[in-house]
């Protein structure tokens, strides 16, 4: 059995599905067996790629949930409905997920992972730049200083400290230092 566990089914790019297709495209398996179709895929266009792919290397895709089988036309149209409106529900959460977020931006409500770096180091950072350092030589002197980042890594990045220098905190404390 291969899984894709913790995966999201927008789309095909996931190690277990490529794996699943490649046993098929050998000929190593004759059928994909999936519990539900909308976890195979909530895109159309994916969908009726892994059923033409089907049709031409000569394997039946069977969904539990539905007892679609693609070996038969009745299976072949009641998998093709279904699909649809697997990607209309995903285009359906997408919209409210969008509509939330602004609902929630427009509340007041700050988005997004708390930041996690002492405001001593974000000031630190602000400051090498605000003296005109790179973001490598910045990260450098971090590492050798051994400050720990954000979320306790040993390793500072020039793209680590990029976005400290971007973010909120970072844009006010180096208005600060070079105020």
């Amino acid at each position: 059995m291969i899984e894709d566990a913790g995966w999201s089914a927008k789309d095909l790019r996931r190690p277990g599905i490529k794996t699943a297709l490649e046993v098929l495209e050998a000929g190593d398996a004759k059928a994909l067996v999936v519990a539900k179709l909308d976890r195979l895929s909530r895109s159309l266009l994916d969908f009726a790629t892994i059923t033409a792919e089907a049709t031409r290397t000569g394997w039946n895709l069977v969904t539990l949930d539905l007892g679609l089988d693609l070996s038969t036309p009745t299976g072949k149209a009641m998998a093709g409905m279904v699909a649809v409106f697997a990607e209309w529900e995903r285009a359906v959460i997408g919209q409210r997920t969008s509509d939330a977020l602004r609902a929630m931006q427009a509340n007041g409500v700050i988005l997004g992972r708390p930041a996690s770096l002492p405001t001593e180091v974000v000031s630190r950072i602000a400051q090498r730049r605000a003296e005109g350092k790179t973001y490598e030589a910045i990260a450098a002197q971090l590492n050798a200083e051994q400050v720990p980042t954000g979320h306790g890594g040993d390793r500072w990045w020039r793209t680590t400290v990029r976005a400290v220098v971007h973010s909120q905190a970072g844009r006010a404390a180096l208005a600060l230092a070079a105020g």
